[in-house]
C-alpha cells in the first residue's frame, strides 16, 4: 500500500509534550512520544511483551516505559530495559514496531515504514508558502469528518458547490456558472489555474463582493493547497493574499481527522477569530460531505455506484486520475 510510505498529519506538534499520546492513522493505532531532546519518535501502540498500549506509560529520557512491566523502548523501538530482570540485555529481536515521524508545518506526520531517509522524495507534501517570512502561519484544526480522506480533499478542489454550501461568504446562488480554467501536470501531482468565482465574502478582511482567482495544487494524495487573489480593490489590507494547505489524516477508510494550515499577511487579528472564520466555512461542508455515499470515492468500475459527471468537475477528474496512477487503494472504491 502506496500510502503507508508517505507522512500524514497525525496531531498539533504543540500538542506533543512530554507524555506519550495515541494517535491513529490508515487503521493503525499509533503512540508518538518526544525524547530528551525534543526529538519526535512513532511506534506502533502495543508492547511487544504483552500487548499493553504504550501511549499509557511515560517517557524515561530517552526511551518509552511500558506502563504493564516497564519494558523501555527507544527511538528506534529497541527494548533497552526489562526491569525485572536488570542484568538482562535485550537481544535486537526485542522491539516494539517503529514508525518514522517528522514535525512540519506545524503539526508531527508519521509514516508507518519505519527509517524513511530525511531526503526522502515526495513522502512529505509540499507547501511553499510556510517559507515565506512575510506570512503568518496559523494551524486550523482538527475537524473529525465520517468520511475519506479523498471525499475531502475532492470537496476541497470544487468551486462549484460554494453558492450553495457557502451562500453569502464564498458564493451566491445567482453567480454559480463555471469559468473554464486549466489544469496541468506537475512533477508531484497536478495544478488547477484561472480557477474563477464571484464571492460575497471571500476572506475575513473583505468589504465587499469580489471576483476571486484560486490556483489549487495536488501534490499529495491528501494533501491540497490553494492560493487565493481577490482584486486588490475590495480588500481592507494593502497587498493581500493567503494560501491555505488542506492536511488530511486517513484514521480510516471512512474516518478522517482535517487541518488547514494558513498563511497570510493578517497579522491584527487574533488567532482566535481566524480559526473562527474557518470553522464557519468547514462545519458548512462537514455535514454534505458525511452524507455522501459511499463514504469512500468511486473510482473503480466495480465500485457500488457510479456517478455522473460534467465538464465543471475537470479538477475532480483529475484528482481521480492522479489516484490511480500514484496507486492510492485507501478511502477509494
Amino acid at each position: 500500500m502506496i500510502e503507508s510510505s508517505l507522512f500524514h498529519p497525525v496531531v498539533l506538534a504543540d500538542q506533543l509534550a512530554d507524555r506519550p499520546l495515541a494517535a491513529q492513522l490508515l487503521g493503525h493505532d499509533v503512540v508518538l512520544w518526544r525524547d530528551s531532546r525534543g526529538d519526535v519518535h512513532a511506534a506502533a501502540d502495543r508492547c511487544p511483551h504483552r500487548g499493553a498500549a504504550l501511549s499509557l506509560g511515560r517517557v524515561q529520557g530517552d526511551a518509552l516505559e511500558c506502563a504493564y512491566h516497564g519494558w523501555r523502548f527507544d527511538g528506534r523501538g529497541q527494548c533497552v530495559a526489562v526491569p525485572a530482570l536488570p542484568q538482562f540485555t535485550p537481544p535486537v529481536g526485542h522491539r516494539a514496531c517503529s514508525h518514522s515521524a517528522r514535525v512540519a508545518f506545524g503539526l508531527v506526520w508519521v509514516a508507518l515504514e519505519a527509517d524513511v531517509p530525511p531526503d526522502a522524495p515526495d513522502r512529505l507534501p509540499d507547501f511553499a508558502a510556510e517559507a515565506d517570512p512575510r506570512l503568518r502561519k496559523l494551524c486550523c484544526g482538527p475537524y473529525d469528518v465520517a468520511t475519506s480522506a479523498p471525499r475531502i480533499v475532492e470537496n476541497f478542489l470544487d468551486m462549484s458547490h460554494f453558492g450553495f454550501v457557502h451562500e453569502g461568504l464564498l458564493g451566491a446562488r445567482e453567480f454559480t456558472a463555471w469559468e473554464p480554467h486549466r489544469v496541468d501536470t506537475t512533477a508531484s501531482g497536478f495544478r488547477a489555474t484561472g480557477c474563477k468565482a464571484w464571492q460575497p465574502q471571500s476572506s475575513l478582511h473583505a468589504t465587499g463582493g469580489a471576483m476571486v482567482e484560486y490556483t489549487y495544487e495536488v501534490n499529495a494524495p491528501y494533501t491540497c493547497v490553494l492560493t487565493k487573489l481577490p482584486d486588490a480593490t475590495t480588500v481592507a489590507l494593502a497587498d493581500f493574499r493567503e494560501s491555505i494547505a488542506l492536511f488530511v489524516c486517513p484514521l480510516s477508510t471512512e474516518r478522517s481527522r482535517v487541518w488547514f494550515r494558513l498563511a497570510m499577511n493578517d497579522f491584527e487579528s487574533s488567532d482566535d477569530t481566524l480559526r473562527s472564520f474557518q470553522d464557519t466555512i468547514f462545519m458548512q461542508d462537514k455535514p454534505v460531505l458525511e452524507s455522501q455515499r459511499p463514504r469512500t470515492l468511486p473510482m473503480s468500475p466495480a465500485a457500488p455506484v457510479t456517478e455522473l459527471h460534467s465538464a465543471a468537475d475537470r479538477s475532480s477528474a483529475a484528482y481521480r486520475r492522479y489516484l490511480i496512477e500514484r496507486g492510492v487503494t485507501f478511502g477509494v472504491c
